[in-house]
């Protein structure tokens, strides 16, 4: 997948490279509607590609997104977060309680997103959640 390859080449090219042999992976989920329609989730594609170059396991039913939201790319900033407040849950909490988190979404434009995942992820019991996406908008 080229867009999986991009973040794998920015890891390769990292002089530092992060310790991350102790983190799972979660992608952003899309809701229900969202991924009929599409017929796939982008962030779970690419992070089925992380997960086999780092060799981290890829957990996709950890975050559920409960309420349908328009899409972000045409909300104003202020907007993207309030469409965001409470829209997700975290299902199967026990098999991230005391585990560091990779966050993987295709696009981070405000952030409001990931700090929504990532509020949920840690009020689950996640030691950490970093975030990783293919580009920044």
């Amino acid at each position: 997948m080229p867009l999986s390859s991009l973040i794998i080449s920015h890891f390769q090219c990292l002089e530092n490279h992060p310790n991350l042999s102790d983190f799972i992976l979660t992608p952003v989920p899309l809701d229900k509607k969202r991924l009929k329609w599409r017929g796939f989730n982008q962030a779970e594609e690419i992070g089925k590609e992380l997960s086999k170059f780092l060799h981290l396991p890829l957990i996709n039913d950890v975050l559920i997104k409960t309420i349908e939201t328009p899409p972000q790319v045409e909300l104003s900033e202020k907007e993207r977060e309030e469409n965001m407040k409470e829209v997700f849950i975290c299902n199967n909490g026990d098999l991230i309680k005391n585990k560091k988190i990779l966050l993987v979404d295709d696009v981070y434009t405000t952030g409001a997103t990931m700090e929504e995942c990532a509020k949920v992820l840690k009020k689950a019991g996640a030691k950490e959640v970093w975030g990783v996406a293919v580009a920044r908008g």
